[in-house]
C-alpha cells in the first residue's frame, strides 16, 4: 500500500496493537473524513488516509497498551484536540496556498485577455485609418482620370478638324490648278486679234 494510504493491518502492526483496537477508533465521523475503499484484484479493502493515519498515530503513541490488546487512553484530551487542530490548520494552509496560486493564474489570464482586447482595438483603428486613406486616394485619382479622358476626346476632335482642313486645302489647290490651266489657253487668241487690228489701222 502507498505511504499515504494504510490498511488496518498495517496500522495495527505499526502501532503494535490489535486490528480490533484500530477498528474501535474508526468511528462513523472518522470513516467519513479519513477512510476510503480501494479495490485490488477484485477485493475491496478499507484504507486510512494520511490525515487519519496521523490522528491514529497521535492517539496510540500517547496511550498505554495492555497485554490483552485493551487500550487504556491516558493521553490528555486537550493535547489530542490540539494535534487535530494543528493538522487541520496545516490542511487549511495548503488549501490557502492553492487558492492563492489559482488567483494568481486567473489574474495573469485576465491581464493577457485585456492586452489582447487592447491590441484588437488598435488593429481595428489602424484598419479604419487605412480604409480612409485609400478612399481619399481614390477620390484624388478619379478627377485626373476624367481630365485624361477629356484630353483624349479633345485630341480626337482636333485630329478630325485638321483632317478636314487638309482635305479642303487639297480641293482648293486642285481647283486653282484647273483655273490656271484654263487661263493659259485663252491669252493666245486674244493677242492675235489685237495685232491684226493694229495692222489694219496703220494702212
Amino acid at each position: 500500500m502507498s505511504e499515504n494510504l494504510k490498511t488496518i493491518k498495517e496500522l495495527a502492526d505499526e502501532f503494535n496493537v490489535s486490528k480490533q483496537a484500530v477498528r474501535k477508533r474508526l468511528t462513523e465521523e472518522f470513516r467519513a473524513n479519513h477512510v476510503e475503499t480501494v479495490t485490488s484484484n477484485g477485493v475491496k479493502t478499507l484504507v486510512v488516509t494520511y490525515t487519519g493515519y496521523m490522528l491514529l498515530k497521535q492517539h496510540f503513541t500517547t496511550s498505554n497498551v495492555t497485554g490483552n490488546d485493551k487500550v487504556t487512553d491516558t493521553s490528555n484530551p486537550t493535547t489530542g484536540d490540539l494535534s487535530v487542530v494543528k493538522i487541520l490548520e496545516q490542511q487549511l494552509f495548503v488549501k490557502d496556498k492553492q487558492l492563492e496560486n489559482k488567483d494568481s493564474q486567473i489574474s495573469q489570464m485576465q491581464n493577457l485577455l485585456d492586452q489582447q482586447q487592447r491590441l484588437a482595438l488598435q488593429d481595428k483603428k489602424l484598419l479604419e485609418e487605412y480604409k480612409s486613406e485609400i478612399n481619399e486616394l481614390k477620390a484624388l485619382k478619379m478627377p485626373q482620370e476624367d481630365m485624361q479622358e477629356d484630353m483624349k476626346d479633345g485630341s480626337s476632335i482636333r485630329g478630325e478638324v485638321h483632317e478636314e482642313i487638309e482635305r479642303l486645302k487639297a480641293q482648293l489647290k486642285l481647283s486653282e490648278e484647273e483655273r490656271n490651266k484654263a487661263k493659259e489657253k485663252e491669252p493666245v487668241k486674244t493677242e492675235s486679234k489685237k495685232w491684226w487690228h493694229f495692222g489694219r489701222n496703220v494702212k
